[in-house]
């Protein structure tokens, strides 16, 4: 069995169709030398680093080597790192390090795995909104980045083609949600018609002969019922008005705005609750990322905006 069927067989939620495409994302966005050359040239890396540090990595497990672009900043720094995968996502990143190590066996040195992280001179952690408070107290007096639940939106002027459609199909479906780059809310405008994106999504109604993925449907779909909230759906999603950017797996929501509303503060570029923002460049304070591509984030697209390797790269 190989790394891909093990970490399928341990987490329903990795099938091999999605780990296919992190894999992918990360081989095109990440190990291309030219962008590797390039993204390190704007920091002027040393060859050999002066003082190494260990860095704790706390990685999460809620997509496919969601951890990858944390380990690669910390080996491009330099630096020892010390990994805790997460749970759900264990094989793979060991895989990976295994398979580094048989072509450059002096990297042995620099990367290890551990189930506790003391003693390192800094860390970096991933979590939910609750284990991000239990990281913020016990590594409080280390140098640290600390992240937390985040999702993404999009922004649609009812003009988009089918192809753009079908598209945002990807950002929404692609992992099953699961990820913070994934589109969870909509804002449409009002009186928008909802049937060409409904039939635009259809591309994806395979998953919902996926068992994980159906109960989902099924339990939102009968809470959604036994509230007597309005929904839509194509069969393989449920469509619901709320404000919140945060939806349950098989769940988007959607909140419609008038010409001339101020903009929801979910898109002003400083929302901590806010990934990415997809759609046509209208007029926001915030980069938006074409439809399709929340998914192929390239090197410097840092997780909260916080840059990963400029952050190792100061270390006292």
């Amino acid at each position: 069995m190989d790394a891909r069927q093990k970490a399928h067989a341990a987490n329903g939620w990795f099938t091999p169709e999605f780990i296919g495409l992190a894999v992918r994302g990360i081989a095109t966005q990440f190990l291309q030398k030219e962008k590797l050359t390039a993204w390190a040239a704007k920091y002027q890396l040393p060859a050999q680093p002066t003082s190494p540090r260990t860095v704790g990595l706390t990685m999460a497990g809620n997509i496919p080597l969601v951890g990858f672009h944390d380990f690669l900043s910390i080996f491009l720094a330099g630096h020892y790192q010390r990994i805790k995968p997460s749970g759900r996502d264990d094989i793979l990143i060991r895989h990976l390090v295994e398979q580094l190590i048989g072509r450059m066996p002096a990297a042995a040195r620099y990367i290890g795995f551990a189930e506790r992280l003391p003693g390192c001179d800094a860390y970096i952690a991933t979590g939910s909104n609750n284990s991000a408070r239990y990281f913020e107290y016990y590594f409080a007096k280390y140098p640290h980045i600390i992240r937390r639940n985040r999702t993404s939106v999009a922004w649609l002027t009812g003009e988009e083609t089918m192809t753009e459609l079908e598209a945002l199909a990807d950002d929404v479906y692609q992992y099953f949600g699961l990820g913070c780059r994934n589109v969870t809310q909509l804002y449409v405008p009002e009186n928008y018609d909802f049937l060409s994106l409904l039939e635009a999504f259809r591309k994806y109604n395979y998953l919902a002969q996926l068992s994980k993925y159906k109960h989902n449907y099924d339990y939102q779909l009968t809470l959604l019922i036994l509230n007597k909230k309005t929904y839509m759906s194509n069969g393989s999603i449920l469509l619901t008005a709320d404000d919140t950017p945060f939806s349950p797996i098989s769940v988007l929501h959607y909140t419609y705005y008038r010409p001339g509303d101020p903009l929801p503060d979910t898109l002003s570029g400083h929302h901590p609750d806010i990934q990415t923002v997809v759609g046509r460049p209208p007029r926001f304070t915030r980069s938006v990322i074409p439809f399709g591509r929340a998914q192929q984030p390239g090197l410097e697209d840092y997780a909260d905006g916080v840059d990963t390797l400029n952050f190792l790269l100061s270390l006292p």
